[in-house]
Parts: structure tokens; sequence; C-alpha cells
């Protein structure tokens, strides 16, 4: 992940990834070997530290792209790797939970068991998959620029539903989440990052929208999923 505004990992969360790490329960992080499956600048890896998890791999596509997470987060307990969610460079069941925000819809089109597969491959027998994702739904696609231009792609619950029941895992929770604010906050971003190079427009504001929103009980934009391995 390109790091053009020099941002720092950062435990200060708000909107999809503090409900991310809400979602995710203590029992599979506390004492717990975790997988973090496109790591990015490294603030999943921050939070689960502070609640104990024993350690956590966080995996980037290149060197390039860990550049940020390891300059600026050293513990014994989190070690950082270069692979492909397609091939994870990992020996069988070393991980009890394993988790990949917003990842799926990056790898090659149609290679989405392949992933699922090797997810499962990792886990400890009865071991967690966390996962989030786009939701297919109109407004979610016809307001998202990347779906446009460079086929990102948006997911329905049923086919999540039916990759992890191929591969074996059983589903124990699904949540959709958040709505306008998500797409408003997206679009600034992409405006004030690649086209201004700066931070969001209004930050603070949106923040707080998105917050409030991720809070409530209904959403469009995003898909929460937990996994077991059977």
């Amino acid at each position: 992940m390109k790091n053009i505004l020099e941002e720092k990992p950062t435990d200060e969360l708000h909107g999809r990834t503090l409900f991310a790490t809400k979602f995710v329960s203590d029992k599979d992080i506390k004492n717990k070997k975790i997988l973090d499956i496109g790591c990015g600048f490294g603030w999943f890896e921050l939070n689960v530290l502070k609640r104990g998890c024993k350690h956590i791999s966080g995996l980037e596509i290149s060197e390039k792209d860990l550049i940020t997470v390891k300059k600026h987060i050293k513990n014994k307990n989190v070690s950082f790797k270069i692979g492909s969610a397609l091939y994870l460079p990992f020996e069988d069941e070393t991980f009890d939970t394993v988790v990949a925000w917003e990842v799926l819809e990056h790898i090659p089109k149609n290679k989405e068991e392949i992933m699922f597969k090797e997810v499962s491959r990792v886990l400890k027998p009865k071991g967690t998959f966390y996962l989030s994702t786009p939701r297919r739904s109109f407004f979610s696609n016809i307001f998202d620029p990347a779906w446009w231009f460079i086929g990102h792609r948006h997911y329905n619950k049923k086919d999540l539903i039916e990759y992890g029941k191929k591969i074996g895992f059983r589903l124990k929770k699904m949540i959709v989440k958040e709505g306008m604010w998500e797409i408003i906050g997206m679009n600034n971003l992409y405006i004030a990052k690649w086209i201004f190079r700066r931070r969001s427009f209004f930050e603070k504001i949106i923040n707080q929208f998105q917050d409030k929103q991720y809070g409530g009980e209904k959403g469009f934009t995003h898909v929460f999923i937990k996994l077991k391995r059977i």
C-alpha cells in the first residue's frame, strides 16, 4: 500500500475499522495466534496487541507495502511477511484466528474459493475467520468509483456464505453495515488523497457521522462475516 501521505499506524479508529475491531470477539484474540491478511499500515495490529494476543502475523503482497508498518510497529509479538492470500506462506494449522479486512475484492477474479481454502488450511481446527468486503447493492455499486473504473468487486451475502460452506466453514455471524456516510467518506478520501495529496476534507465531522451510522442497526455498503472452521 503506497503511503503517499506519510501516514503512521494509529489506534484512533473510526467507522469501518472501528467496527471491525468490535466485531472480533475478545476470546478470538486474547492469547491467540492471529493472521492479518492485507495488514496495511497496521491499525489492527495495534488494536489486538492492546487486547493481549499471543502473536499476530501481518501479510502484504510486496515488501514496499510493508515499509510503513515495519518502520512504526516493533514488538516481539508481531511479525510481517510477504505473500499472497492465494498462497499463504505458513504451515498448516498455524493460527487460531484469521482476519481479512477489505481483501477479497482485490484478489484475482474467480479465485475466491482458493483464498477460502488457504485460510482453512492455516487455521487450527475450530479456528475463526473474520472478513469484510463491499456488499453488492445498487447504491454501493454506483457510488464506488473503483467499481466503475477498475472493476472493484462487490459481493452479496449468499455468495459469501457459499464460499465458506464449500470449504467447510460454518457461518457464525453476518452483519451488513454502513450507508451513505461510508460512501461520502470513501469518495472524499479518494479526491483528497489522490488529487490533492492530503487527508480527507472535513475529516472529524465525517468520522462522527460514520461512527454513528456504524452504531446503527441497518446498512447496505459492507458485509462483515464470522466463520468457524469445522
